[in-house]
């Protein structure tokens, strides 16, 4: 064996782990306030930071030095002072921004701990359902998406459909499928007034987040399910239907893209955000890819499986979500032209 290629992949091993370690730590960061406290301050000791978060001064000292060891931070030997760089608080501190990470670190943890219960998969089958992902789960799916869909699902990727933002704010009927913590329909009802919107979900625990978030954001022109597209019967169909980071989850794919056709006017729009991966594992190795399998195991695909379902994953892809929708009575699928790095866009027509 080539003893170099031991030794590079044993780093490779140790500064995975060593990714483990800085999520979780990072998580502490974003819930206690610690990088918020960084944030524009520069230099700042142990003493400093302490003072100004109120928290237990040895928890902050060894907190401080794990960020440094990641090089989250900036260490000066000579002054004992920690400064978190600019650039890595508009990731870290900017909480309700579409670029905040602290979603991505809140989230790995939920996924981590059902580890046992999907080994256990491998060998009898099934998987973890939605709801034996914990109290943690849905709260942290939302501050992973809430920045990002607050500041562009409306003003930009709608906005790459000029024909369906007219008719939104003339007024139609839109359903926000599996719509979590109701983000995405709270933003559509509070930017377009005129129009009528509903989120389905059969999660009663993110119905209930979702309907609180809405009381919150004062919109009257929502209202929350909490059913599936198969026991769902509305007095009227729908002009837009909306489904982001869902289609790969489903346990019935086929039937629940039919459901939903069914529940739209002719010549209605579907709009679909899913994970922007490849259609090929050739083309997926690279970092954002391996979080994609990871979500994938851990979360998406094997959920799907635990309700009988063929585990699509979140890395399907661009082929098979096409293939889907099509098959499902929708037509003129089209790719749309939005940037992003890690979501991909889709428009069909019922």
């Amino acid at each position: 064996m080539n003893k170099d290629r031991i030794k590079t992949f044993a780093d490779r091993v140790y500064r995975d782990v060593s990714g483990a370690m800085v999520t979780g730590m990072a998580d502490i960061g974003t819930r206690t306030g610690l990088f918020r406290a960084m944030a524009g301050q520069g230099a700042m000791s142990v003493g400093d930071l302490t003072a100004a978060t109120g928290l237990q001064a040895r928890y902050v000292q060894e907190w401080l030095a794990g960020m440094t060891a990641a090089e989250y931070l900036e260490y000066d030997p000579e002054a004992e002072t920690f400064t978190l760089p600019d650039e890595h608080a508009y990731l870290l501190a900017s909480e309700g921004t579409d670029h905040f990470a602290g979603g991505l670190f809140r989230f790995a943890p939920v996924l981590l701990g059902v580890v046992p219960q999907v080994t256990e998969a491998f060998t009898k089958g099934g998987g973890v359902h939605f709801h034996e992902f914990g109290g943690e789960c849905v709260p942290a799916l939302d501050l992973i998406n809430r920045g990002t869909y607050d500041q562009r699902f409306t003003s930009y990727w709608l906005a790459a459909m000029p024909e369906v933002m007219a008719q939104l704010e003339t007024g139609v009927r839109v359903l926000d499928v599996g719509c979590g913590a109701g983000r995405v329909p709270i933003n559509i009802a509070t930017a377009f007034p005129n129009s009528q919107v509903v989120g389905l979900d059969p999660d009663a625990s993110s119905i209930r987040l979702a309907e609180t978030e809405a009381a919150a954001s004062d919109v009257g022109n929502i209202s929350f399910v909490c059913e599936t597209t198969r026991t769902y019967a509305p007095d009227a169909k729908f002009d837009l239907m909306t489904t982001c980071d869902v289609v790969h989850d489903f346990a019935e794919p086929e039937a629940t893209l039919a459901e939903m056709h069914a529940l739209m006017k002719p010549g209605g729009v579907l709009f679909i955000v899913e994970p922007k991966a490849a259609d090929r594992l050739e083309d997926n190795i690279h970092p954002l890819g391996a979080m994609y399998y990871g979500f994938s195991l851990l979360h998406c695909m094997t959920q799907s499986l635990a309700n009988g379902g063929p585990g699509l994953g979140t890395c399907m892809g661009p082929a098979r979500t096409e293939q889907l929708v099509r098959e499902a009575g929708f037509s003129d699928f089209q790719t749309l032209p939005i940037k992003s790095m890690t979501n991909a866009f889709y428009m069909a027509k019922a």
